[in-house]
């Protein structure tokens, strides 16, 4: 098995492991996560959202947030936009990547979003036109690679059609995501397989939640096919309100620690990283969700 000599770590617990906290997290306190996070050495952190404040109340400061953070050179900050108003809200704001989502699921993107896969992707296809003639990076996720709450099993050749065409529009890359954590290495590995016959493997990244503890097999599975991207959430933060009884994305702190103690590079110092799931964990009062920083103490 031939794995990557260096990963990059997509942080997504700033937007995807806050969006759906019950009590409202001060702007203030956003700004000082991403800040702990950018200080750890990550290159990619998902500030936020420039969704609607009604069907995202937690991130109704999207704008507050993305304008007091301090950004390094040579480090990504994305948010995800739902649209051409969302994207516009993102720019005015000075944001230089955005981020773009549907599901692999018909029936998921319709309890979701209202909408079926189609059409969902007709809605942001105005964001990419956009970001297009604007220079904008735009990233895509699909969500419910390996299954979903509501119609079950997902034909892999349904999450190739989306991530192709996804690709295709102009996402730079792609990222597959478990949405209900349901997925093992084999079935990871066979998906991934199956896209990357029609998407190159350098546009694709992978995001695992640990619903069922298989999320690092997951990832591991998909290193050996060559993927070296891989999004995750200090202090396994996250979930899914559409998924009943998903728990969070796997936590930065343990995909960090297996991936350095198997010589694989990340850039991310993980005691200083360690650090910031303690602060965040206290911070949403429970403990952290990373079994590194358990066995830590």
């Amino acid at each position: 098995m031939s794995l990557p000599a260096r990963v990059r770590i997509v942080e997504v617990g700033p937007r995807d492991g806050l969006q759906n906290e019950k009590a409202i997290i001060p702007a203030a306190a956003k700004i000082e996560l991403i800040d702990r996070l950018t200080a750890t050495g990550l290159r990619s952190i998902e500030a936020t959202s420039f969704v609607s404040p009604k069907w995202v109340p937690q991130l109704a400061d999207a704008a507050e947030v993305f304008a007091g953070i301090h950004r390094a050179p040579g480090v990504a900050y994305p948010v995800l936009v739902p649209n051409l108003q969302g994207y516009e809200r993102a720019r005015a704001v000075g944001a230089e990547e955005v981020a773009v989502f549907t599901a692999a699921s018909e029936a998921f993107n319709r309890k979701n979003i209202n909408a079926g896969i189609d059409e969902s992707i007709e809605r942001f296809m105005p964001v990419l036109e956009r970001a297009r003639a604007d220079g904008v990076k735009v990233r895509g996720y699909v969500s419910t690679v390996l299954g979903c709450p509501y119609q079950g099993e997902v034909p892999v050749a349904d999450v190739v059609r989306v991530a192709s065409r996804m690709h295709a529009l102009g996402c730079y890359e792609v990222s597959l995501g478990d949405t209900i954590g349901i997925g093992t290495p084999g079935a990871a590995r066979a998906m991934l397989r199956a896209v990357a016959a029609e998407v190159p493997m350098a546009a694709l990244a992978i995001h695992f939640h640990d619903t069922r503890g298989q999320a690092l097999a997951n990832i591991l599975a998909c290193l050996g096919e060559g993927v070296a991207v891989v999004d995750a959430a200090v202090s396994g933060t996250g979930g899914c309100p559409y998924a009943p009884g998903a728990s969070g994305n796997v936590a930065t702190e343990d995909v960090v620690y297996m991936l350095e103690g198997m010589g694989i590079a990340t850039g991310v110092d993980l005691p200083r990283l360690v650090d910031t799931g303690r602060w965040l964990a206290a911070l949403l009062g429970r403990s952290s969700g990373s079994k590194v920083t358990l066995a830590a103490g």
